[in-house]
Formats: structure tokens, C-alpha cells, sequence
């Protein structure tokens, strides 16, 4: 229907507009009692103008109620967890230790060393993700910890036929130079710790199924051997972590009198300019933790032969720990479904700070970042968990592997290793800027 002129769409039937309808009618009493009615504003009092602010006010109260329900954005979902950067396959059986080092036999990048069910060491290039060489030492027993020594090209590796095996990887070469025998077949995984140059000192499980034995190497002098008190009956122990506690040397200055040419009551005491004496010494010592088989953790003074502190962190046995010695903070995992996180005072003593549940029980291995930002968990659920190392935090869980994740490892980079009983290796790069 054509419109008369001067309308619109918004015109009533007598060619006038609705605002204007509206005006000349919204004074009314009927009018009033229709828009209070259905607006439920009070009564109507003074110009217009006022009219107007209560019916905005009205209108805008509950701004999500004039919204409806199909046009409200649910919640975003949390992102999903990442996919491995790339996954190592080849090691033929289960993958029970690994270690990131730097190139070797003349490669330039970093290197991944894998020790497999078999008893197999394979080394993998993270350039071309390639097994580099294979070193078969163990008699095709497992092997349960690989470290390589500060001073050069040397790798440790520590199998379930009791041997602990020295390679030397310089210049291509891929043979045992020396081997140590060890005296319990108990699933404790060995540390290093470097003294000098060419000295380092080797924490492994000794005999009798409860002692450390610890050793100096090259020459394989035994420096002690760390026994529990007869009444403390910890058990087997489980994982071990050598570390060094540098103390700070403090100089005092002496103070001498000194005569003036103005008698005073007491005599000026000024600094000696001899040398001062050093109140504390300066040398590292050699401090042991080990997580035990009824779930405590204690803390050795391997020079001192004797126990500093121990702590009940867990009620099975301690799987793994790891200690952050600038935070003098560490985290300990076990067969149960639960992490214990515990600290180090200043009187060497161990603390509990609390514990993280977990959805299923047990922790094989636990690693803090280098950074000391992220820490990862392995699961006997076939998952890693990545927590904030600080606030514990969970930050996601990797569900990628389909059997038992066995082992852990941290690149100075950043990336994370994780070795499987499906025989896969999985590498992740998490969180690089945190």
C-alpha cells in the first residue's frame, strides 16, 4: 500500500508518526497505567523528560534479561593438551632411561641417549632423529640410568647385571674403558656428582639391600658407605641425588686500638689492615637424598657419614625425587597417587610442605625444569603431567603413550623427553617463554 506523503513505516494509520502518537498520548492516566503495567515503573510525576529517564532506567536494569538465551556465547573450552614436537621410534622394547647431552662424535647438535628393556643404549641425533650408534654392554639386561661425566665424552650406564659401565664416545669411538660392579639388583638408579677436573664421586645402591655406597672415581675409591641407624628401618633405598652445599666464606674485620694526640676517654678503634681471618669455609660438601622404600626422604652428609635430617613423605615406596638447590625445594613421587613437595632450612633440617593427589597411582620419575619453572611428572597411567613448579599448578596432562611411561629428561633448552613401555619416545617442546 503506497504511503501518503510525509510518513513512514513507522507512521499510524492518521499519517502521524509514533513518537508523535506516543507524545500527545503519553500523558494520559490510561496511558501511565499502561506503561507502568508493563514496564513496572513507578508513578508518573512532573515533565516528560522525567517520564523518559524512568523508562530508560527500567529498560536498562537487567540488560542480560532482554538478551535472549540462543544469542549468549557458552564458555570457551580449554585448549587441548599439544602433540609431541616428534616421537623417536626404534628402540625395539621398553625405554626405562634417557638422557639429553651435548653433540658428540663430531656432531655438532644435541644428542638423546636412550637405555632400553633390552639392555641396549641407543644414541639419537635431534637433527635428523635417527639412531647414531647402538652400544650393547649389558648383557641384554635393562638398563635404568644414563648420565655422561662433565670432564669429557664419557657416558655412564647402569643395567640390571650389575654393572655400571664407563664408555668413551670421543671421536667416534664407542667401547667400555672401565665398569664397576655393584652389590643389589634393587631398582635404585645411580648419581653423579663432579669433584674437579678428572674426579667424581658415583652414589650407588650397596649391599645388604639398605646401604649407598659411594665411590670416587676414576680410581674407585670407596669414600663410605652410608648405612641407616639399626632402629630406622627404611628400607631399600630407591633413588639417590648427589648435590654440593657451598658455603660462603665471611671475613671479620679486627679491630685495634690506636693512640692520638688528643686524650680521650676510650681509645679509637680502627680496621686492621692485616688480612681477616675467615670465620667459615669455603670448600663444596658433598651432600646425598634418597628416597627409601617405607617413603621417606633423608638428606646425608657424605663427609660426615650420617644422616642430617628424614622426613615421611609418602606411605609406599619413594619411585623418584628431584631438588632444586637454588629454591633448596624438591619433589618426591611414589607408588601411590600423590606428590610430596618438601624444603631444606638453613639447620640442613627436611620439612614437608604438602602433598598434590593425583588421579591414579604411580609416579615412575619426577624432573624439574633447568629453568626451575616446569616440573614433569611420569605416570603409571601412560600420562606425563606438567605442573608449575612454584605454585604447583597443574598446567596439562599428556596422554600420547599407550603403556606406562618409565623415565624423564630435561634439555638445558628446555625440551622433554619422555621414554615408554610401547617402545616410542616422545619429545615435547612446553611453555618455552614461562
Amino acid at each position: 500500500m503506497p504511503l501518503a506523503p510525509g510518513t513512514s513505516h513507522t507512521s499510524d494509520f492518521a499519517g502521524r508518526s509514533w513518537s508523535e502518537a506516543w507524545t500527545e498520548g503519553r500523558d494520559t492516566p490510561e496511558a501511565g497505567s499502561r506503561w507502568k503495567r508493563g514496564l513496572g515503573v513507578g508513578s508518573m510525576q512532573g515533565d516528560s523528560g522525567a517520564f523518559l529517564r524512568e523508562i530508560t532506567h527500567a529498560l536498562l536494569r537487567s540488560p542480560g534479561d532482554c538478551i535472549p538465551p540462543s544469542m549468549v556465547a557458552p564458555p570457551s573450552p580449554p585448549p587441548p593438551p599439544p602433540d609431541p614436537q616428534f616421537v623417536l621410534r626404534g628402540a625395539r622394547s621398553a625405554v626405562h632411561a634417557l638422557h639429553f647431552c651435548g653433540g658428540a662424535q663430531g656432531q655438532g647438535h644435541p644428542l638423546l641417549l636412550s637405555g632400553s628393556l633390552h639392555g641396549l643404549v641407543h644414541i639419537w641425533s635431534l637433527q635428523t632423529r635417527r639412531v647414531l650408534a647402538t652400544l650393547d654392554g649389558h648383557a641384554g639386561k635393562c638398563v635404568t640410568w644414563l648420565q655422561t661425566l662433565p670432564p669429557g665424552p664419557q657416558l655412564l650406564s647402569q643395567g640390571r647385571d650389575l654393572r655400571v659401565h664407563v664408555w668413551d664416545l670421543a671421536e667416534g669411538r664407542n667401547a667400555i674403558v672401565d665398569s664397576v660392579c655393584l652389590e643389589s639388583v634393587g631398582f635404585c638408579r645411580g648419581s653423579v656428582l663432579a669433584c674437579g677436573p678428572q674426579r667424581w664421586m658415583l652414589a650407588m645402591p650397596g649391599k645388604g639391600g639398605d646401604e649407598v655406597q659411594i665411590l670416587e672415581m676414576p680410581s674407585k675409591t670407596s669414600v663410605c658407605s652410608l648405612k641407616p641407624e639399626a632402629e630406622a628401618r627404611p628400607g631399600m633405598p630407591m633413588c639417590l641425588q648427589l648435590w654440593q652445599l657451598v658455603t660462603v666464606a665471611i671475613r671479620i674485620p679486627v679491630l685495634i686500638p690506636v693512640p692520638v694526640l688528643i686524650p680521650v676517654p676510650n681509645p679509637v678503634l680502627i680496621p686492621n689492615p692485616t688480612p681477616e681471618p675467615v670465620l667459615a669455609d669455603s670448600s663444596p660438601l658433598p651432600l646425598l637424598l634418597a628416597g627409601y622404600e617405607d617413603g621417606s626422604v633423608a638428606l646425608w652428609d657424605v663427609s660426615a657419614r650420617k644422616v642430617c635430617s628424614r622426613v615421611a613423605c609418602h606411605e609406599e615406596p619413594v619411585m623418584g625425587l628431584d631438588f632444586d638447590s637454588q629454591k633448596a625445594r624438591g619433589v618426591s613421587g611414589s607408588a601411590e597417587k600423590a606428590l610430596a613437595v618438601w624444603s631444606l632450612d638453613e639447620q640442613r633440617a627436611l620439612q614437608v610442605h604438602g602433598t598434590h593427589q593425583l588421579t591414579n597411582p604411580g609416579v615412575a620419575d619426577v624432573r624439574i625444569r633447568p629453568d626451575h619453572r616446569l616440573l614433569a611428572t611420569a605416570g603409571w597411567d601412560h600420562r606425563i603431567r606438567v605442573f608449575h613448579w612454584r605454585t604447583m599448578k597443574p598446567l596439562a596432562v599428556l596422554a600420547f603413550h599407550s603403556a606406562a611411561v618409565h623415565c624423564l629428561a630435561f634439555a638445558t633448552d628446555g625440551l622433554l623427553a619422555a621414554g615408554s613401555g610401547d617402545q616410542r619416545i616422545s619429545v615435547w617442546s612446553l611453555y618455552p617463554r614461562m
